[in-house]
């Protein structure tokens, strides 16, 4: 059970300890990439945000828009980047366009069109990462391996959108093989999509890994890692309830 980090060195310690085990996790890891640590902070409090801030969080993950837009609006006096992870409806991309700075879950044109509309009459741009359903379960969002490179095609048309790379939510399970074999899909997809990627799109990023198996992923090759549990405590239900359906 993780332990409530209720102070500025609580945070700063576990914010620490993960780094320590992503970067001991790195030098396993063949790929030789650089990793990026994702506090996620779903369900968290703004006064405990504002400890995390103040211990070197300046990059937040969410999963739900509105969560995300009430946070972003309550501490705009605070130098924080928002990082929606979670899956988006297009009837809440108008907000995902007005504060986010990177959204990781996108799996459809229409939320892209959507997306791009917004963002083009904001003047803005904004990140994305695709969303890969690499455990094949019904439960998951995610475009299916085989559907990725035809959408990467069509990201020409969305000026707005600036693909970076790709995500994926390995199975809930205690299966660590069927975990990795997650990772090692997503890495795979990547690095053969790589060669053949449309003018614009970029696939630098993998984002992979949560509190329980951050460290396998780091092994097989992920640049983004998304921790919330071991550096904010646990949730009060488990990890797949907070992900929308």
């Amino acid at each position: 059970m993780f332990q409530q980090a209720a102070s500025v060195d609580e945070f700063r310690q576990n914010v620490e300890t993960i780094e320590a085990r992503i970067e001991a996790a790195r030098l396993r890891s063949p790929h030789g990439q650089l990793v990026r640590l994702l506090p996620v902070s779903k369900t968290v409090p703004e006064e405990r945000l504002r400890l995390a801030v103040q211990a070197g969080c300046h990059r937040l993950g969410e999963n739900k828009v509105q969560e995300a837009h009430r946070k972003w609006q309550a501490m705009a006096d605070l130098d924080v980047e928002w990082v929606v992870i979670g899956h988006l409806q297009t009837n809440k991309a108008k907000l995902v366009a007005e504060f986010a700075s990177e959204f990781q879950a996108l799996d459809s044109l229409r939320v892209a069109e959507a997306l791009d509309r917004r963002l083009q009459a904001l003047g803005r741009g904004l990140d994305v990462l695709v969303q890969v359903n690499t455990s094949g379960e019904e439960s998951k969002f995610g475009l299916a391996p085989h559907e990725v490179e035809a959408f990467l095609a069509e990201m020409g048309a969305f000026g707005a959108l600036r693909v970076r790379g790709l995500m994926t939510l390995a199975a809930f399970t205690d299966d660590t093989q069927r975990v990795r074999d997650c990772f090692v899909t997503l890495r795979t997809l990547r690095d053969r999509l790589r060669q053949s990627a449309p003018t614009g799109v970029v696939l630098d990023e993998l984002s992979m890994g949560m509190s329980g198996d951050f460290e396998m992923a780091v092994e097989e090759g992920a640049t983004v890692v998304r921790v919330g549990q071991a550096i904010f405590g646990a949730r009060a239900l488990p990890d797949s309830h907070y992900w929308p359906s």
